[in-house]
């Protein structure tokens, strides 16, 4: 089944997911949402995928929701805001894309070759590293809408940006550059215009050459549970059990072999069938 928002290809063991409404600023609607969720999942089940880079066409990222129904555009009761958030008819629904970006094993990388506002910002948080054009702008404009952050990132952004910076963009509303995002540590680097998308293909690819895709999905998954917990003592509980579990896989012999001969690695463990239990991750899959 093919998508309609989004554009969905396949470049070595890199998953491209590019945004795909540029007539309308890639602007969101639920059922975009619903892509989402399905090209992430559709990643993490596909062993031969080893990183996700999600970017878009156009110049905008994502200006934020769909708002071409007027006045009406976030009113669900009436069904105007339907296509935004579900509600109505309820044909699309919750699309759950959030929690599918969590859940997937794959790392991700979000490539802002331009601006993203609203919930055009809120829907990478998920991601694990986000690069973006030195004119690229972000905005938490929710406050400017009479709304309140959605996705999640009340607790997203500040795990990024501390409460400090959380409150001050989402309080004002304003447009923050990328400078400033990437001091507050929402960014991971600052490239020149319309390079977003060749940095993250060179570290997509980084990554997949020299790193195990099991250990990958277990450290993405430890650092997001255990980085928001008060104390050390839940990355304490599982790390060394972790750790000694997978030092008798072939990845462990694989790695450390490949170091001393200095090679590439190859790994044979796959995220499919040989993923250790992770009980103390929400949707252990």
């Amino acid at each position: 089944m093919g998508y309609q928002t989004l554009l969905v290809e396949r470049e070595g063991p890199i998953l491209w997911v590019r945004l795909n409404r540029p007539a309308v600023l890639n602007a969101y609607t639920s059922e975009l949402g619903a892509e989402l969720a399905r090209a992430f999942a559709e990643a993490d089940d596909d062993d031969a995928v080893r990183v996700v880079v999600l970017g878009h066409t156009g110049r905008v990222f994502c200006a934020g929701a769909d708002v071409s129904a007027g006045a009406g555009a976030f009113d669900t009761e009436n069904g105007e805001g339907a296509k935004n958030f579900g509600g109505g008819d309820g044909a699309r629904g919750n699309s759950n894309f959030i929690q599918a970006m969590m859940d997937c094993r794959k790392p991700s990388i979000v490539a802002f070759n331009g601006s993203a506002a609203g919930v055009g910002l809120t829907l990478t948080l998920p991601c694990d590293i986000r690069i973006a054009a030195e004119n690229a702008k972000f905005g938490c404009v929710f406050t400017r809408r009479g709304l309140v952050p959605e996705a999640g990132s009340a607790w997203f952004l500040p795990q990024l940006v501390g409460l400090s910076t959380a409150l001050k963009w989402c309080l004002t509303g304003a447009l923050v550059p990328a400078d400033e995002a990437l001091d507050a540590g929402l960014l991971s680097e600052v490239v020149p215009a319309g390079e977003a998308e060749t940095r993250a293909r060179e570290l997509a690819l980084e990554i997949a050459a020299n790193c195990s895709p099991v250990a990958l999905a277990l450290t993405r998954r430890m650092l997001w549970r255990f980085s928001a917990q008060s104390g050390p003592e839940g990355a304490l509980a599982v790390d060394a059990a972790l750790n000694i579990a997978l030092g008798a896989k072939a990845d462990v012999h694989e790695g450390v072999a490949a170091f001393l001969e200095k090679r590439t690695p190859d790994f044979p463990l796959r995220v499919s069938a040989d993923m250790p239990d992770t009980p103390w991750w929400p949707n252990a899959s």
